[in-house]
């Protein structure tokens, strides 16, 4: 009875112990499923890389290795770009410490030529599948060139604008680019091409900024020809006077105006310098004043002297009526009073030269016939002998007119227009092969 007792508790004690060593099961749905993860962090990285090099042609053939994140890549590339582009890719790829380039670039002529070929048949079947939009192109860019050529070739239209040749070339020039311009963006829109358009538009910039420094001058001149073709400040044959230079108008070109001096010389005066110099046209009025001066005696009565003058100048047939001679009393000189003549000739029956020089003739006649003295230079002459002081003073003085011979009979001078430098004007535009921007005269100067 006491061994029982004994072993009783003695299992008491010992369960307790065994119970909390034996394991604890755990619930089926409580279960959580452990992933292993057969590949290191180096291994993930060059599998990844090798993917995407798998995905480009030039990438096959280099090699990859990885340890501890630096990633060497060998191998042959076909050039310095292929290179480049690998090795960007790896510094751009997850976990990768440092890139090592260890690739060499290819020698070989095929391997080389690979990627121009392929780009030649990338865009051979680009070309291909555009085919329908630039045969619509080309036929927008051949509309607009056949409208521009129609607009261009009616020249009656642009004689309505009432402006001189070279403006009514000028804007034909421009429709026609213009229009020419407007069906090639049109073209290049169709084709998507807007990136071309602007580069072009630049580069016209560009070019039209460079060529306006270049030809400055070329330019200045040929729209200072527009404008003076445009005012019209002379016509074919007119005298002018530009810049102290003298001459008739031969030609007006689109860079120059042709003149013919009275030296019957040719003058070309640039476009630029006619528009910004002072213009002196003699033509345009046919009514044109001669002047010259005349010196008499102190002693002499200036309204007898004036008569005289007057009476002179109306001897001359060239000598208009209306508007009537003038003389003034310009200034008392140191031996004589000065006399101005004024006078007026009609340009288009007589020649101004020859009109003045008769009226000075028939003056200087007038008055040694009516006694009224014009006071020539005295000179005093002072002879000395040698080792004598005195002194001989001699006054040498010209024969007065009283002692003069009887002068001869003048015949009348020709006073009609000379047309010398006219007939060598008309020969300058014959001989010329440069386009006349002036009209023809309707009638002769």
């Amino acid at each position: 009875m006491r061994l029982s007792l004994l072993v009783l508790a003695a299992t008491l004690l010992v369960e307790p112990g065994l119970r909390a060593q034996a394991p604890k099961e755990v619930p089926p749905e409580t279960a959580q499923r452990v992933e292993v993860n057969t590949q290191t962090p180096d291994q993930g990285i060059r599998q990844r890389i090798l993917d995407v090099f798998s995905q480009v042609g030039e990438f096959e053939k280099i090699d990859v290795k990885v340890n501890a994140g630096v990633v060497t890549l060998s191998g042959e590339v076909s050039g310095a770009k292929t290179r480049e582009e690998a090795l960007a890719l790896v510094n751009r790829t997850e976990g990768v410490v440092l890139a090592l380039d260890r690739l060499t670039e290819t020698t070989e002529v095929g391997a080389r030529l690979s990627p121009a070929m392929e780009k030649l048949h990338s865009l051979g079947r680009g070309l291909m599948a555009k085919l329908p939009l630039i045969a619509i192109a080309l036929g927008v860019i051949t509309l607009f060139a056949i409208l521009a050529n129609f607009l261009h070739r009616r020249e009656s239209w642009y004689a309505r604008l009432r402006v001189s040749s070279l403006a009514r070339n000028l804007a034909r020039r421009l429709v026609r680019l213009t229009i020419v311009a407007l069906g090639v963006i049109i073209a290049l829109e169709i084709l998507d091409a807007t990136a071309i358009v602007s580069a072009v538009l630049g580069a016209a910039g560009l070019i039209g900024i460079a060529f306006g420094f270049a030809f400055k001058n070329i330019l200045e001149n040929y729209l200072s020809g527009i404008l003076l073709s445009t005012r019209n400040p002379f016509d074919i044959g007119d005298l002018i006077e530009i810049a102290g230079k003298t001459g008739k108008v031969a030609l007006l070109t689109s860079r120059d105006t042709v003149l013919v001096t009275p030296d019957g010389n040719q003058l070309r005066i640039p476009n630029s310098i006619v528009i910004n110099s002072e213009l002196v046209n003699f033509s345009r009025n046919p009514l044109r004043r001669f002047e010259f001066v005349a010196g008499i005696s102190v002693n002499i009565d200036l309204g007898e002297a004036k008569r005289v003058g007057l009476l002179a100048l109306a001897k001359n047939p060239a000598v208009l009526r209306d508007p009537e001679a003038m003389i003034i009393v310009e200034e008392l000189g140191e031996s004589t009073i000065n006399l101005r003549f004024f006078a007026w000739i009609d340009q288009t029956k007589h020649d101004f030269l020859k009109a003045r020089s008769q009226s000075i003739r028939l003056v200087k006649e007038a008055f040694d016939e009516s006694g009224i003295e014009m006071p020539e230079p005295i000179y005093r002459v002072v002879l000395r002998r040698p080792g004598d002081e005195s002194t001989a003073e001699r006054s040498v003085a010209p024969p007065s007119v009283a002692n003069r011979a009887n002068a001869r009979e003048i015949p009348p001078e020709d006073l009609s227009a000379d047309d010398t430098i006219d007939k060598q004007m008309i020969e300058e535009q014959r001989l010329s092969q440069e386009e006349n921007l002036l009209p023809e005269p309707t009638a002769a100067k």
